[in-house]
């Protein structure tokens, strides 16, 4: 019984003085960062927790609400899990309104979309887009329709007409990572301009191709070489009612580089498209005009209900990509499921009620948008860490944390936007000990590849 007793007692103060040594390197590290001339100007925030006990073994700023870029995801991630479920799925339902005489349809085509991002996306075998078109011809013709006499129109009830959430900038939004979410989507609202450079730096570079053919305004292109080695800086501007820029630099000695772009009405390039594919397979039709209905005419006649992949294949490639518009999907679809009408504000007011009512408090989740791109969010530390603690008692919890990347040998998610690096996810040490961590810097002056290793340094402590 002594010797018991004694072991015990050994083992209490070992693990103690262990946490304490954690402890004082976490504040030492932590000390010295803050010191660095690059974070002169810099906030840092850190929480770290016992991934067993939830006990906050270390933090710093932890309440403090800072821009968390992409580890915002996280937050929309863990609660459409329990307010969706694992296994949602969207519905997409190809119909028509009028009636088939002779083969001739004397009505219009309909697509009523729930807002499916996946929709046309090369990242599944059943959603790509040719397999979508095919099938949909394919039912059509099933059904009897040789012919149309009508258009093909984009159903927009249930769902808000404001794609772009508050707070996103103008750099942003013409680009496909700042794509918005529509009740109809298509290919991940994406399309990719190929660019030609010259040899010299401020040579003017030109539009070798856009892909696919666009339903939406022409481009101006204003990209210029860079610097041997500069990269990719140029960047799509869509205004709404003027002729689309592209601004910036490319590398010098490009024939055929890259950007992508995103569509500023998804809905009306899937019906164009839709069009083109079906006279393409001799299904001819009268009109090529694109319309959107507030609601389904009561002749609405279902040919084919597309179903997406589950909620959890979805959200492996929202953390596993970071795929902003998955994000603003999924807010806009817990709105739609729990009130009847995909609303962004009415959403994001629905995940922080859902946050608070686990203990997170409201205004420690300040956000704007499902994927953290908007600038204007604020999130604590201490949030995202309960956040992903939350995750760990969960039945899907291995789903989940298998989406997240692993960087620098952690399972974490990522986040960047200007000015801004933040991580969070989970650590088992050498010893068997497991950390749920967030850590946010706001404000860094100079290099971020230089933050992102400072950073990556002060977590290898934990290892």
């Amino acid at each position: 019984m002594l010797r018991l007793t004694f072991l015990l007692v050994w083992l209490l103060t070992f693990f103690y003085s262990t946490a304490q040594g954690l402890t004082v390197r976490l504040q030492e590290a932590v000390r010295k960062m803050e010191a660095d001339p690059q974070f002169k100007h810099a906030l840092l925030g850190f929480c770290m927790l016992d991934s067993k006990t939830g006990k906050v073994l270390f933090e710093r700023n932890s309440q403090i609400g800072l821009a968390p870029a992409s580890c915002q995801k996280v937050i929309t991630s863990v609660a459409a899990f329990e307010l969706l479920g694992k296994d949602y799925r969207y519905k997409t339902v190809l119909g028509y309104s009028g009636q088939i005489v002779n083969g001739t349809l004397e009505g219009n085509l309909l697509v009523k979309g729930t807002g499916d991002p996946t929709l046309g996306s090369w990242r599944w075998p059943s959603t790509r887009e040719n397999v979508l078109l095919q099938k949909w011809t394919s039912e059509l013709k099933q059904a009897g329709i040789k012919n149309m006499k009508g258009v093909v129109s984009a159903d927009i009830a249930h769902w808000s007409s404001a794609t772009i959430p508050n707070g996103w900038i103008w750099q942003d939004i013409g680009n496909y990572y700042g794509a918005g979410a529509s009740v109809l989507n298509w290919r991940e609202n994406q399309f990719d301009v190929v660019l030609r450079s010259g040899n010299t730096p401020g040579d003017q570079c030109s539009i070798v191709s856009i892909s696919p053919k666009l339903s939406q305004p022409s481009f101006t292109c204003e990209v210029k070489a860079g610097a041997k080695g500069s990269g990719d800086n140029a960047y799509i501007y869509l205004p709404a009612d003027s002729p689309a820029f592209i601004r910036g630099t490319i590398p010098p000695g490009e024939t055929a580089f890259t950007i992508s772009g995103s569509f500023t009405n998804s809905a009306r390039q899937l019906t164009a498209t839709l069009t083109s594919t079906m006279q393409a397979a001799g299904i001819q039709s009268a009109q090529r005009a694109y319309s959107q209905q507030d609601g389904v005419n009561k002749t609405f006649v279902p040919v084919f209900t597309h179903l997406s992949p589950t909620l959890d294949s979805i959200n492996h490639w929202f953390l596993k990509k970071s795929i902003n518009l998955y994000g603003e999907a999924l807010i806009k679809t817990i709105a739609f499921e729990k009130d009847g009408f995909g609303d962004m504000d009415k959403g994001l007011e629905m995940v922080k009620l859902f946050w608070s009512q686990r203990g997170i408090e409201k205004s420690a989740i300040n956000i704007y948008d499902g994927s953290g791109l908007s600038p204007q969010n604020r999130v604590t530390t201490d949030a995202l860490a309960k956040v992903m603690l939350y995750a760990r008692s969960k039945p899907w919890f291995q789903v989940f944390s298998n989406s997240l990347p692993v960087i620098n040998g952690v399972a974490m998610k990522s986040g960047s936007i200007g000015g801004a690096r933040s991580y969070t996810g989970y650590l088992n040490n050498k010893d068997g000990n497991g950390y749920t961590f967030a850590i946010i810097v706001n404000n860094y002056d100079g290099n971020s590849n230089e933050v992102v290793r400072k950073i990556w340094a002060l977590l290898d402590i934990l290892k």
